[in-house]
């Protein structure tokens, strides 16, 4: 009688922004059923015209992660990325989010639109938005004035208190909820914190899904701090602002660098405001977080994730965590 093939290990993975695009390189090449639930508060550049102009979900980080996934020749992942410079209304957009506003038009829906392309462009895995319509991001800070809009919010320059969005009581999609409910594993980050990684939490529904499964969390934590966002911001501070938005330990596992990142990188950094976010390791594990602590960075242009070492440690956690489920 023939052994029955073991199913790969089902992982969501849930951000925004260039992080969540590099760690989904990596894991790609893993024998992993990846779903990628991605933010729709994008407000600002290509995205926040095409989402103002043609009354669209914003397509950049959906793009970005299309594009990370996708299944084709480096030539073509450059054509998606393309960013036009001159030209009246071209300039600033991108060409992948171009073609999924084209979609859109086509098909009558973003969610159809992002299926199609993901079919067309041979994705490994699905890509989800998390909401079928795009969401408007308000921020509350210290010193009670109110922000709005993901792309104005690092620009307030002060401390931000809380985020919350418009509408309050936004449906997640069907499909995202069913991925996660059938879960072997959920990763949250990397990505800005504020306006990639709670909005994805604050959807209702997604945040309940999340606390009700049994899938092992983890969280991979930044690498710096963003100016704006997360000034100062240590790991434990990343995960307090988790924990105050949602009012539950959310994560298993904790994923950091604790690499030395080398002077003359920390002060190209310092020179925009942002800084190593400091692992301050008692605080995180006297809360009850697992912390895996590695070396995870590269830098060539800015600093990035190493996405293969990043892979190998959340491959690991998951295989272990299905092993013992049986």
């Amino acid at each position: 009688m023939a052994v029955q093939a073991r199913k790969r290990p089902r992982i969501v993975v849930m951000g925004g922004g260039t992080g969540l695009s590099v760690m989904l390189r990596g894991l790609k090449e893993k024998p992993l059923d990846i779903t990628a639930i991605v933010t729709v508060a994008d407000d600002g550049g290509s995205s926040g015209i095409l989402r103002s102009e043609l009354q669209m979900p914003p397509p950049g980080d959906i793009r970005n992660v299309l594009t990370a996934l996708a299944d084709v020749e480096p030539l073509l992942s450059d054509i998606l990325k393309y960013r036009f410079k001159t030209g009246s209304g071209l300039a600033g957009h991108s060409l992948g989010n171009l073609i999924l506003a084209a979609m859109t038009d086509l098909h009558g829906d973003f969610v159809t639109a992002v299926k199609e392309m993901s079919r067309v462009f041979v994705v490994r895995g699905q890509v989800l938005p998390a909401a079928g319509e795009a969401v408007i991001l308000h921020a509350e800070m210290e010193d009670g004035t109110i922000v709005t809009g993901e792309s104005k919010i690092p620009e307030a320059g002060g401390r931000i208190k809380r985020i919350s969005l418009e509408p309050e009581h936004v449906e997640p999609l069907p499909e995202a909820l069913e991925a996660i409910q059938q879960a072997d594993a959920i990763l949250i980050g990397p990505g800005s914190l504020y306006t990639s990684i709670l909005p994805n939490l604050l959807v209702p529904k997604l945040a309940e899904a999340i606390v009700s499964s049994e899938a092992i969390k983890m969280f991979v934590c930044n690498v710096m701090t963003q100016p704006g966002e997360t000034d100062n911001y240590t790991v434990s501070d990343h995960l307090q602002a988790v924990y105050d938005h949602i009012g539950l330990h959310l994560f298993d596992y904790v994923i950091v660098n604790d690499g030395e990142i080398p002077p003359q990188v920390q002060d190209k950094y310092a020179q925009k405001g942002a800084k190593p976010v400091v692992l301050d390791r008692d605080e995180v594990t006297s809360r009850g977080y697992k912390l895996i602590a590695d070396k995870l960075v590269l830098f060539r242009t800015y600093l990035r994730h190493d996405a293969d070492k990043l892979s190998n440690h959340i491959f690991q956690l998951v295989q272990d965590w299905t092993t013992r489920k049986g």
